[in-house]
């Protein structure tokens, strides 16, 4: 017998398709860092009656290397969803080892690439709305280039501020090239319909170099896969240690810019703390290099571990007693850390570098969930450290837990936003109480 399907929920279902073109070099199946977001996303749109066309590359992050089935040698195209999603990868270059030149020929690569495929689907259907992610920032002149042609609204979405990134981290050293890649950045931002970015503090900066209101779209996570366990001894023996070991974990890429020899450095001067175990979990192109070192300091008190698989990883993140955020001192407001919403998200403590009057720091700290130090200093680490793992953390804890369900369920903030672009009537296709008073208070504020 069909089940009686609610009326707000038949008034969404009939109505007329909206399309969208997404365009960005991360996407699923990647488990970490923009892509994983990006692919969420797309999979909630055409879950709420939304036609997806994605133009991206094929998943090598944060590996460095195109992973299987894959193969990075012609443009392909895969149709999922019963043919509301249509994906159109882009072969490029992807460096082993990135460096700042490198990663300017894998991104202008990506470019070329893609540019050939937003042409092709010129000759397709139009796209009522055009999605940008950046980084890398330039892909913005491909969406401009489409609604050239074709019309549409775009939205350009910044997930990290790359240019201003890496003028401080130093991948380039050219002012004039920076001068080129600050004005062509400023045409993206003029011309394109929409502009929007993750945190209160990268808000601030885009909106000094947009003459436009910037949108507030933040990352987020889903509450109900990641959640508190209070298990953790138990979850400590599954993995090898002992339940009575008190586990640092730092979790997602391992490059250089991470600064990820602090935790070896730490860990030297903290090895008579026997209790206290490092663990280093993911991949990355500086992590051939990290394990060796480590070794040759003969560091027992630190170990290495593979990406963990998505079913595992909530059993995983509740082992950790502390879970490390580390930034450089120059990147604090620049970046935000995405692995943050999913430690909140569990209950986890999180140890976070960043530097006072960062958006970053006053979040922590206005919100009491969680620790906050300055960056690069190894003294003020071991001691956060030490402290973490030797006095009670509960209110810390249980204050993150309550941040996320409040403030980064997906549901609600991607209702606000595609409210927000134009779409005034939507309202998403599982509608529940919370997200009904939810969206009544954006229309009160």
């Amino acid at each position: 017998m069909a089940k009686d399907v609610p009326e707000r929920e038949q008034s969404n279902l009939n109505a007329p398709l909206k399309s969208i073109l997404l365009i960005g070099i991360n996407f699923s199946p990647e488990l970490t860092g923009i892509g994983k977001y990006t692919g969420e996303m797309v999979d909630w749109l055409v879950e709420n009656n939304f036609q997806c066309n994605v133009v991206t590359s094929f998943p090598y992050y944060p590996y460095w290397q195109i992973q299987k089935p894959y193969k990075n040698n012609f443009h392909t195209r895969e149709t999922l969803k019963n043919g509301r999603l249509n994906i159109y990868r882009c072969p490029m270059y992807v460096p082993a080892q990135p460096s700042g030149m490198k990663r300017l020929i894998h991104e202008f690569t990506f470019f070329c690439s893609a540019l050939l495929m937003v042409i092709y689907l010129l000759f397709k259907p139009k796209k009522d709305y055009i999605f940008c992610v950046a980084p890398p920032f330039h892909i913005g002149f491909l969406g401009l280039i489409y609604r050239f042609f074709k019309g549409g609204k775009i939205l350009y979405h910044i997930q990290d501020l790359q240019i201003e990134a890496a003028r401080e981290l130093q991948m380039l050293k050219s002012d004039k090239a920076f001068k080129v890649l600050f004005g062509m950045e400023r045409q993206i931002l003029q011309r394109v319909d929409f502009v929007s970015t993750i945190s209160s503090g990268m808000l601030k900066k885009v909106s000094k170099k947009a003459d436009k209101e910037v949108l507030f779209f933040p990352n987020w996570v889903d509450t109900n896969a990641y959640c508190p366990l209070y298990d953790s001894a138990e979850l400590k023996k599954l993995w090898g240690f002992h339940e009575d070991d008190k586990i640092v974990l730092y979790s997602g890429s391992i490059g250089e810019k991470q600064g990820l020899d602090s935790i070896l450095s730490v860990a030297r001067h903290l090895q008579s703390s026997s209790f206290i175990k490092f663990v280093i979990c993911g991949t990355g192109p500086y992590k051939e290099k990290l394990m060796l070192s480590a070794k040759e300091q003969r560091l027992s008190n630190v170990h290495f571990l593979p990406l963990q698989e998505p079913h595992l990883f909530n059993n995983f993140l509740n082992m950790a007693d502390v879970h490390l955020v580390l930034q450089k001192k120059n990147a604090s407001d620049l970046v935000m850390p995405s692995k943050l919403t999913t430690i909140l998200a569990v209950g986890g403590l999180a140890l976070i570098t960043a530097e006072p009057g960062t958006n970053l720091f006053e979040i922590i700290n206005d919100n009491r969930m969680g620790v906050v130090i300055p960056s690069e200093n190894l003294q003020s680490l071991e001691e956060a450290i030490l402290r973490c793992c030797t006095i009670d953390n509960t209110a810390e804890k249980m204050n993150g837990r309550s941040y996320a369900e409040t403030h980064l369920d997906k549901n609600n903030i991607l209702t606000k936003v595609m409210r927000l672009i134009g779409n005034h009537n939507f309202k998403p296709a599982q509608v529940t109480e919370r997200h009904i008073e939810y969206l009544e208070l954006e229309n009160n504020i």
